[in-house]
């Protein structure tokens, strides 16, 4: 509807309108509209469908599995080609610093980071769907591979005799064994990695994301940042601690470093600290600025080429013994098999690093998707960073995912497409072949102090907090458990805490849900929550009922608990006081005490009615085990009883359920609400069922609900309908005396009450079928 002026256009949406239509349940809405019965294919059939091959279907697999198929052809080489050199050009020098800075993260030497921002995107340009991330090291996911190479190769494992000139024997470390066996375990757990990647991917289980809600992502990269920042503070310090993993470990390593804070090299730290602070401001001027500047400022860049300049210059490592690069191996290694005999030590870290680097990705790729209105698809994501991963892996790479900053550069200098991505592949290819001995000079504090300042970012998720606090506290204590579990326990442990605290809140969400009385809004078919509407209006006789949850195992106790709350009385409660009542009643009548006429059940007159003594002793649930009898009696439970017993009052004739918000009811749910509703059945309150989905009620019948008793009819399409039938049923009911006649000629006779024996063994259908005459 177009926007009308003013309140002219706000008026026109108020407008009533009238409805007319039968009062619909479940039997007359399927008798009136027929259904269409769902597709019933046999399982040949299926397999036939699904193993059937046409050239277009062969042509669509292979666009599928090769995206580089879909978009390539459709390449605008006028439009796009100059914007993704430009691209490719910024990315690759951003990507070759990042490169060489992450390795410290990994715990391997510097120019293996080179590798690992050059492999992965040529098998990612031919296999992935995002058109805009920057593919190569992650801090997050590159410091989760460096605490399992630091675990399974720790410096103590190298350790060696040096016999000096002056005969004397020192113990140093062997770093040529100890840099081979690390740069072996990053490639092996990077193959491993991509395995379990491609077989996710293979197995269509891409939506295994979706359990890594954003505030779990938030809490886990915010303490990953904290991790990076720490394990890094003391390369910028050039502090030498042990490596510590496992629980507790960046709490270890705080401690020793500033134990250990007097041997700062103060060449490290005042170069560390200035590139800090220029690439944070530049940083800041970038992103103030972006619709001035045409190209970010590669200030990493610049910072590094003086930085290695003024290294190379003055000789700060002679002068003053400051930590540089040393050496970048020029040209490329031969490929190498993993070793597989370290699988089994890395399984489970290799699986953790598998899912983050897989959500990091498709996370930013999804953001740019949208922006730019085309699709990710998550699977061939999965099969991509695998094959990805295993095709560097055997280049002695390390785990590769897509880096958010150099994704911003990539995408805010005016790239298009992967050819971005394969340009700036070229330029990491110089740096390997041609421009590695330059980078040599170069201090590691000054790469320390880039991985720093990338962490900015991640750092002002912090500010996320306050505002998930206002939205949902729930999930604004996934994201600060999560943090601190990552911090204490380790990312790996950390992640898996956090999934499992953030599942057991949707599992407490669901086992403790929503509830409440509903009435009408006068003169609508509009039902509300009495306790949020003033006007809303409960029918008389009536309790509507809903259940915001599925109801399954978990929260049956839940619907009992709330369906006592809104009615105001225990159904069973009520049935066992009415049996106490009619055995009492029954017993002062047989003594002559009580007598039953077509006004009621009144005392005799002249004797002292023994009835109205206090019913002091206690209900003793054994005695309600008892095989009871049916009592031919008619009693009004809600006026005042000629005995002492507190029966509750039952205001009510009927209860509607609204499962309108009712998705799903397992097995032991179906059962429990049969049971609920021949509780209610036998205390004479009709139970009606209302605003029921189509694939609960295939469950009921699956599940045998519906019997004798229990019947369709009690089904409604809406509240209103149930609630019209109610009142249509109570304006036609009989309001003639309930006192039955045989009860006169009972006491004419004298003779004892007749009952009907009940087995002790069956269930509340058979009881029901009982006492289902005891009140009026």
């Amino acid at each position: 509807m177009a926007a009308g002026g003013g309140a002219d256009g706000l008026l026109s949406d108020l407008r009533p309108y009238v409805v007319t239509r039968p009062i619909y349940n479940e039997p007359n809405f399927q008798e009136d509209n027929e259904s269409i019965p769902g597709p019933s294919r046999t399982l040949r059939e299926r397999a036939q469908e699904a193993c059937s091959c046409s050239k277009r279907r062969a042509l669509q697999i292979t666009k599928t599995f090769f995206p580089i198929l879909e978009w390539l052809p459709k390449y605008r080489v006028k439009e796009w080609l100059l914007s993704d050199v430009i691209s490719g050009v910024s990315t690759g020098l951003v990507a070759t610093l990042q490169g060489l800075a992450y390795a410290l993260l990994v715990a391997v030497p510097v120019g293996y980071g080179l590798y690992s921002a050059f492999f992965p995107i040529l098998t990612y340009f031919f296999l992935g769907t995002s058109r805009h991330i920057s593919v190569g090291p992650f801090p997050v996911v590159s410091l989760m591979v460096g605490s399992v190479v630091l675990s399974m190769a720790p410096d103590e494992n190298f350790l060696m005799v040096d016999s000096n000139t002056t005969g004397l024997n020192k113990t140093i470390i062997d770093t040529g064994a100890r840099d081979a066996e690390r740069v072996l375990i990053a490639s092996t757990i990077t193959f491993l990695v991509g395995i379990m990647q491609l077989v996710l991917g293979a197995l269509q289980i891409g939506f295994i994301v979706r359990y890594l809600a954003d505030p779990l992502v938030g809490g886990f990269t915010t303490a990953a940042a904290f991790q990076v920042f720490v394990s890094q503070l003391k390369i910028v310090l050039n502090v030498s601690t042990k490596n510590y993993n496992g629980v507790l470990s960046i709490i270890y390593t705080l401690i020793e470093i500033f134990q250990n804070i007097g041997t700062t090299n103060i060449a490290d730290f005042i170069a560390g600290l200035l590139t800090i602070v220029i690439c944070m401001v530049v940083k800041e001027i970038n992103d103030r600025f972006r619709h001035k500047i045409p190209v970010p400022i590669p200030i990493e860049v610049i910072v590094t080429i003086v930085a290695a300049g003024i290294s190379y210059g003055v000789d700060l490592e002679k002068k003053y013994n400051a930590g540089i690069v040393k050496s970048i191996p020029s040209g490329f290694l031969p490929p190498e098999p993993p070793a597989v005999s370290m699988f089994g030590d890395m399984m489970a870290s290799a699986f953790s690093i598998a899912i983050v680097a897989y959500a990091i990705a498709v996370s930013v790729g999804k953001v740019y998707a949208t922006k730019y209105d085309y699709a990710i698809d998550g699977n061939q994501e999965f099969i991509a960073f695998g094959i990805s991963n295993i095709f560097s892996g055997a280049f002695s790479c390390f785990v590769a995912t897509t880096a958010l900053s150099r994704t911003a550069v990539q995408e805010s200098t005016g790239g298009k497409t992967q050819v971005a991505g394969i340009i700036s592949a070229g330029i990491v290819l110089i740096a390997i072949v041609a421009l590695g001995k330059l980078l040599e000079p170069l201090q590691k504090s000054v790469l320390a102090a880039v991985v720093i300042a990338n962490l900015k970012g991640m750092f002002m998720q912090v500010l996320d907090v306050p505002r998930l606090w206002r939205e949902s506290k729930a999930d604004a204590m996934i994201w600060v458990f999560t943090c601190i579990a990552s911090i204490i326990l380790g990312l790996d442990l950390g992640l898996l805490a956090g999934l499992v605290f953030a599942l057991l809140t949707v599992v407490l969400r669901v086992q403790f849900p929503s509830w409440g009385s509903l009435g009408n809004v006068p003169g609508t078919d509009i039902y509300k929550k009495v306790t949020r509407y003033k006007n809303v209006i409960e029918p008389e006789g009536v309790k509507i009922v809903r259940f915001s949850s599925p109801i399954f195992y978990a929260n049956i106790d839940g619907l009992r608990s709330s369906v006592r709350a809104s009615v105001g009385f225990d159904a069973v409660r009520v049935y066992n006081k009415r049996l106490k009542a009619l055995r009492k009643i029954q017993k002062l009548i047989k003594k002559g005490k009580l007598k039953a006429t077509k006004n009621g059940i009144i005392s005799d007159s002249g004797t002292t009615n023994e009835a109205y003594e206090p019913d002091e002793d206690p209900e003793d649930p054994s005695e309600l085990d008892i095989p009871t009898k049916e009592v031919e009696i008619q009693v009004d439970w809600n006026s005042d009883l000629p005995v002492k017993v507190n029966v509750p009052k039952v205001p009510l004739h009927s209860l509607i359920f609204d499962f309108g918000a009712v998705s799903f009811m397992d097995v032991v749910a179906v059962r429990a609400m049969k049971t609920i509703v021949k509780e209610f059945e036998r205390i004479d309150v009709r139970v009606y069922i209302a605003s029921h989905l189509d694939h609960v009620m295939r469950k009921l019948e699956l599940c045998a609900f519906f019997d004798g008793i229990i019947q369709k009819e009690m089904f409604f399409l809406t509240v209103h309908d149930a609630v019209l039938h109610i009142q249509s049923q109570v304006m036609h009911r009989d309001i003639q005396d309930p006192i039955i006649e045989k009860i006169s000629l009972m006491q004419e006779s004298k003779e004892p009450i007749g009952f009907t024996e009940t087995n002790q063994a069956e269930e509340l259908d058979v009881q029901e079928e009982a006492m289902r005459r005891l009140a009026s």
